[in-house]
């Protein structure tokens, strides 16, 4: 059971119609320079004055990123009658600590990179190597660009697409009704969309060492010249390798043998080596058992092996996991059952209360926002038109954006194994691959599991290995989804050159390798008698 309240987190007041929403934080939004008051004033103005509640509405939304955005301006826009509830910044996560500010980072990060490599790899001019940048002004570049994004989640934004915006604490008070600020909202069909958080590890003294999360490491606006980082999933490894490339002295302690344990191995060795070149210094197979304060040090403990090491930060990034916001919503008195991985759905989303649904992070192992966007339509089809859709059935792709990304879509092989399908594994390099070769971003690969004998060559999943690999895994994404084998991707014409071009190649790869011994001695008796 999660717990009712986080340590050190003030209560947020309550909103009524007679007074303004007043902006409330788990996470501070900070610095408050221009940049951040336009962002709040998009996503939680403060000046916002709740609506006179409908006498029903069709759907409640509880939770305004972006499972609950698209939930009710889709149920908005199909002529319901709908209400959004936000206690913080619309946008959720994926606007205000996630997604958006980690590649405005990352994006700058690889920037500096390249003028480094650039008189090496391309005869470019020459940086000394005690040059530096402004990280001040790469943070207030992502903090200026968030703001402008800011007005497609804005509250305003809502509105306009016809949603009833309530800014406050909402939480059940019986089966059927949402109460925020004092009104209480009654309706047909509630969603709770209230998202995830960063989760706090049980380490001793790390609170009052104090530590950074996605939720506040993108308040910086000075460079650590020290940082430990704390997990080795893709969020740690997205910031280890971009504060490094910044000039920041990174340690990153992973407790498994290497970084991105659920990714396939190959994959995940050369993301880690890429890591390593970038000036990442790692700790495999380790435990952190403790933190505590040296004078104006931060010291980070880990035992390995029985044995105890230390390490000096200025800051600590802990991203070890993820924690659904379960608390404080009254579930108990919507009759809904929610545990430790967050609230309990079926598979077309519908929770123990039949009236009550549940997408996003609150609800899904699948902590991404396309899946947080795909969810909330299968909500409006299932909660408003007795649809029957399925959560089951949604092929999802992934990617990691570090140098390089790794993306994923369909099956691993071992999941095709788990359910018994036959399947043989073609790998193409990018060092195969000209673009990729004169681009200086050849260490990588495509890996492609097919379904064997197929005839078709029908695709169960792909790992793709490459300097965009998030936005080269779109044509694969639509192959698994759709069941367009291989073969049919052998007679798409790819531009050339390009990167993308991998795709095409493993296609004709595996057509070549339909040639059957009966099919090349026909071939062999054809071109005889031409001769």
């Amino acid at each position: 059971m999660i717990p009712n309240k986080r340590p050190n987190q003030r209560r947020p007041e309550r909103t009524s119609m007679s007074e303004p929403a007043v902006a409330h934080a788990p996470f501070p939004v900070e610095p408050m320079d221009e940049f951040n008051v336009e962002l709040v004033e998009n996503v939680h103005p403060p000046s916002w004055v709740n609506p006179e509640p409908a006498p029903r509405y069709h759907m409640v939304v509880i939770g305004a990123g972006t499972a609950g955005l698209v939930s009710a301006k889709g149920a908005a826009g199909l002529g319901a009658r709908v209400a959004l509830i936000e206690r913080h910044l619309m946008g959720g996560d994926c606007l205000n600590v996630g997604c958006v500010p980690s590649k405005g980072v990352i994006r700058a990060s690889r920037s500096w990179a390249d003028a480094r490599e650039a008189a090496e790899r391309f005869g470019g001019p020459r940086v000394p190597e005690d040059a530096g940048g402004d990280f001040g002004f790469a943070m207030a570049r992502m903090r200026r660009l968030r703001a402008g994004i800011s007005k497609v989640d804005s509250a305003e934004g809502a509105r306009k697409a016809g949603v009833d915006v309530f800014l406050g604490d909402g939480r059940f008070v019986s089966p059927d009704t949402l109460e925020v600020g004092g009104q209480r909202l009654r309706f047909r069909r509630a969603v709770i969309a209230t998202g995830a958080r960063a989760a706090e590890p049980p380490i001793p003294g790390l609170a009052e060492v104090g530590f950074r999360t996605n939720e506040t490491i993108f308040n910086l606006t000075e460079l650590p010249k020290r940082l430990v980082v704390l997990g080795g999933g893709p969020i740690g490894c997205e910031m280890a390798q971009s504060f490094a490339r910044f000039g920041s002295h990174v340690t990153h302690l992973v407790q498994e043998g290497h970084v991105l344990p659920r990714e396939d191995a190959d994959a995940a060795e050369i993301v880690q080596r890429a890591m390593i070149a970038s000036g990442v210094h790692f700790e495999f197979g380790m435990k952190v058992v403790e933190a505590r304060r040296r004078g104006g040090d931060k010291v980070v403990v880990f035992e390995r092996d029985g044995r105890r090491q230390e390490v000096m930060a200025d800051e600590i990034l802990v991203a070890t996991g993820r924690a659904p916001n379960v608390e404080g919503l009254g579930l108990e008195a919507a009759g809904v059952r929610y545990g430790r991985r967050g609230v309990e759905v079926d598979d077309n989303l519908r929770t123990s209360n039949k009236s009550v649904y549940a997408c996003g992070d609150v609800a899904s192992r699948f902590q991404l926002t396309h899946v947080a966007d795909a969810q909330a339509r299968i909500v409006i089809q299932n909660a408003l038109f007795f649809g029957r859709a399925k959560a089951s059935a949604l092929t999802i792709p992934w990617c990691t954006y570090t140098t390089p990304e790794i993306a994923h879509v369909g099956m691993y092989e071992k999941d095709a194994r788990a359910k018994r399908l036959e399947v043989e594994t073609l790998t193409i390099h990018l060092s195969d691959v000209d673009r990729a070769i004169l681009d200086g971003a050849d260490e990588g690969f495509l890996r492609l599991h097919v379904e064997k004998g197929s005839k078709e060559g029908k695709i169960l999943g792909a790992t793709l290995v490459a300097e965009h690999a998030g936005d080269m895994i779109g044509e694969l994404c639509l192959a698994v989804t759709h069941g367009i084998g291989l073969n049919r991707i052998a007679s798409v014409i790819h531009p050339y050159p390009t990167q993308g071009e991998v795709v095409k190649k493993a296609a004709d790869t595996w057509r070549r390798g339909k040639l059957t011994p009966t099919v090349k001695r026909v071939f062999d008796w054809w071109f005889k008698r031409l001769t």
